[in-house]
């Protein structure tokens, strides 16, 4: 644990993506002053993060046992700053970012309140879009909508007091940590809340593989969450039959979506329909079987 008196603690769960975590560090490295301590709580990456260099305040704190939510929990452990903002090693955090962080910082500080800050899908990659890429840049990190409807944050880009988050516990392994993470919050009290002007970039999944193990884990994540807090295997399996149907009714985002031309939205929609289907089958297994 740190022995300085900090403001704000970042906790940056990694695992074995050190171009991108390099990128994360040269970004928000501009904006670290005497406040901030920073964390990067690596789940042993082989051969470990002797390569990257971490500039004035930043520390590499190894967790063995793997998942972001234990990672991030070594984070916290590693910290003491009674402001504690989560950022994603994939991610960029925008040059005010941290500005933006210590804006906010006396308010979540004294009071039970969780931010979630803007996700904005970047590119690796020159156009045309690949499908997965126009998929995500409809439908990845929509953090207003799902603090807004569906009741939780992204850790990609969360902010929240230590005070907070000792009351509200852990991240818990094996579920959708920050649905689950921020449901448990909001049970305990605190006050969840978009913040739109606390914005990060994150890079498109660049093609179907990626995509399709994105998608793996969080339904596997989704329905292990679903069993732990008590739903049913038959609800479970009625929103797999679903699945085939919310293809029509999500087709007028694809449609509407900026930064796409014609066929990159047909990609997108063909991504979409693709996605949908293969979810159901793993849903309707997870029903079936009990596994996720």
């Amino acid at each position: 644990m740190s022995a300085t008196c900090n403001t704000i603690a970042v906790v940056i769960p990694h695992y074995d993506d050190r171009v991108r975590l390099r990128r994360c560090l040269e970004a928000l490295a501009p904006q670290l002053g005497a406040d901030v301590e920073v964390v990067v709580a690596d789940n042993n990456t082989p051969g470990g993060l002797a390569d990257v260099a971490t500039p004035d305040g930043v520390r590499i704190a190894v967790e063995s046992r793997r998942g972001a939510a234990n990672a991030r929990n070594r984070g916290v452990a590693e910290t003491d700053a009674p402001v504690i903002a989560f950022l994603d090693s994939d991610c960029i955090p925008m040059p005010d970012w941290l500005t933006t962080v210590r804006g906010h910082a006396e308010e979540v500080g004294r009071s039970a309140l969780v931010l979630g800050g803007r996700v904005d899908i970047c590119f690796e990659s020159p156009p045309p879009r690949s499908g997965a890429e126009a998929f995500e840049r409809v439908f990845a990190f929509d953090q207003k909508g799902y603090v807004e409807t569906k009741g939780f944050a992204v850790t990609a880009n969360l902010v929240v007091s230590r005070e907070t988050f000792a009351r509200v516990g852990p991240f818990r392994d094996g579920v959708s940590e920050d649905v689950d993470w921020c449901h448990r919050a909001r049970a305990a009290g605190a006050d969840l809340r978009y913040a739109p002007d606390l914005a990060v970039d994150h890079p498109a999944r660049a093609d179907w593989p990626a995509l399709k193990r994105k998608w793996r884990r969080l339904t596997a994540e989704g329905f292990a969450l679903r069993q732990a807090s008590g739903g049913s295997r038959l609800g479970w399996a009625l929103r797999a039959l679903a699945m085939p149907v919310s293809v029509l009714a999500h087709t007028p985002r694809v449609v509407a979506a900026s930064g796409l031309g014609g066929g990159e939205k047909w990609r997108a929609f063909a991504t979409l329909a693709r996605l949908r289907t293969l979810r159901m089958m793993w849903m309707l297994n997870q029903a079936a079987t009990g596994r996720p």
